[in-house]
């Protein structure tokens, strides 16, 4: 559980739809075969898709898998744009975990360890290996490029009706994005640290199309290291938007603050 709860909280962090707002699924129709298209023209493309709300509720199913353990917890996402997330990580309607994150800083408890952290994102992605800040936690929970990619270079590729685009900028961290050539929405994104021997993979699949938003109805995680892989697979329950939402967050008392060096 402590486990879970730093990996699906900390690392990454996601159909049925009691929202107010209008759920169209995705269609099924035979799509124009796709032509090449500069990375230019592919990225204005992805950032052509709506992404207009203020709040955001997701209820989900989240399932994590390692090399000696499986967990079935629920986890439930509160999201105000571009200011805070909130997660709370439940097993059997008992909360064991939960995470503030903010620009500004990232606070998470867990209670089977009775640990908590507060820090801002230099100290946890120095911990962690790679760099996180909180636009690259909010777009991959929304399926969107986890990389703000008008600020890149990339070299583009086309294969079977998927767009792909490769970071040129770094030659240690690899970073790939696929992107579907009708709507252009990220099916897949991939950073790779070579010196590091590691990598993870997120995978989204089965958008459905929102009147303020697409999201992806299930996202699966994968990460690759020396010490072990870890997949997280979050499926959507419940995703209601712009509703007055609260974010509720203390450490319990007698919890040890964890100490990243």
């Amino acid at each position: 559980m402590k486990r879970i709860a730093i990996v699906v909280l900390i690392t990454l962090f996601m159909v049925s739809c009691k929202s107010k707002a209008i759920a169209v699924a995705a269609s099924n129709a035979p799509t124009t075969e796709a032509g090449y298209m500069t990375s230019k023209k592919i990225i204005e493309n992805h950032y052509n898709n709506k992404n207009q709300f203020s709040t955001l509720y997701i209820k989900s199913n989240a399932r994590y898998a390692d090399n000696k353990q499986t967990q079935n917890v629920t986890a439930e996402i509160k999201i105000k744009k571009d200011e805070q997330i909130l997660v709370s990580i439940r097993f059997l309607g008992i909360t064991m975990a939960k995470a503030l994150i903010t620009p500004k800083s990232v606070n998470y408890y867990e209670k089977i360890n009775g640990s908590y952290f507060e820090g801002d994102f230099s100290s946890l992605s120095q911990w962690l290996g790679t760099d996180l800040d909180y636009s690259k936690i909010q777009n991959m929970l929304l399926g969107e490029a986890i990389d703000d990619l008008t600020k890149g270079k990339y070299l583009e590729s086309l294969l079977e009706q998927t767009y792909r685009l490769d970071d040129t900028s770094n030659t240690n961290t690899k970073k790939s994005f696929f992107l579907d050539a009708d709507k252009f929405l990220v099916k897949k994104q991939e950073i790779t640290q070579t010196a590091e021997e590691r990598m993870i993979k997120v995978s989204y699949a089965d958008n459905i199309v929102y009147k303020e938003v697409t999201l992806p109805t299930s996202v699966q995680i994968n990460t690759f290291q020396k010490k072990g892989n870890t997949e997280i697979n979050l499926d959507y329950n419940t995703v209601t938007f712009n509703e007055e939402l609260s974010f509720p967050y203390s450490v319990p008392n007698g919890y040890k603050r964890i100490i990243i060096k």
